[in-house]
């Protein structure tokens, strides 16, 4: 085996990755205190062609160095969106017919594992504050809730990590049924 050089990974430009067609899937970022966590989930986007981000309530917006610094330009890329309000973003989502999940661990929560997103649908997952997570006014607008099942002590995850796996595993599930 040969590790690849840069020039052989087939990278999109910036005008082909606006172009091409995005995965159904937009991200609400709420009262993200960390800027690093705001770029590491820019470029997880970027990785999987998701089609926006919402910046809410305190969420930093581009440019900003921090953010940058993990963006590594993604933020040039992936479609993004200031709104102060997440409740307003939900609702106007919904209105547009986007069925909006929050990423949290509350009662009657659906595991990651057991959720599979419909064909044709398009989704956006809420993820929270790094403390607090996603506020229970947002959770109560949601259609539902998806929990990372986790199984040691300490039952959270960095917000960047979990945008990283639901993102993958949804990406995954719908890559492989249209397959």
């Amino acid at each position: 085996m040969r590790k690849l050089a840069n020039s052989e990974l087939g990278r999109k430009s910036i005008e082909d990755f606006k172009e091409a067609e995005k995965t159904p899937l937009i991200l609400i970022l709420d009262d993200i205190r960390s800027l690093h966590n705001i770029g590491s989930v820019f470029r997880t986007a970027d990785a999987f062609l998701i089609e926006k981000i919402y910046l809410c309530g305190i969420t930093a917006t581009p440019p900003n160095k921090e953010i940058h610094k993990t963006a590594l330009g993604a933020t040039d890329t992936v479609a993004w969106e200031y709104e102060k309000d997440v409740l307003e973003v939900i609702t106007r989502l919904q209105d547009e017919n986007t069925e909006v999940w929050a990423i949290e661990q509350v009662e009657n929560s659906v595991y990651l594992n057991d959720f599979q997103p419909e064909e044709g649908k398009k989704y956006a997952l809420v993820f929270g504050n790094e403390v607090k997570g996603v506020s229970q006014e947002a959770i109560k607008l949601c259609s539902g809730t998806i929990e990372i099942p986790q199984l040691g002590t300490k039952h959270s995850l960095n917000i960047s990590v979990s945008a990283g796996i639901v993102v993958w595993d949804i990406f995954q599930k719908n890559y492989t049924s249209a397959n």
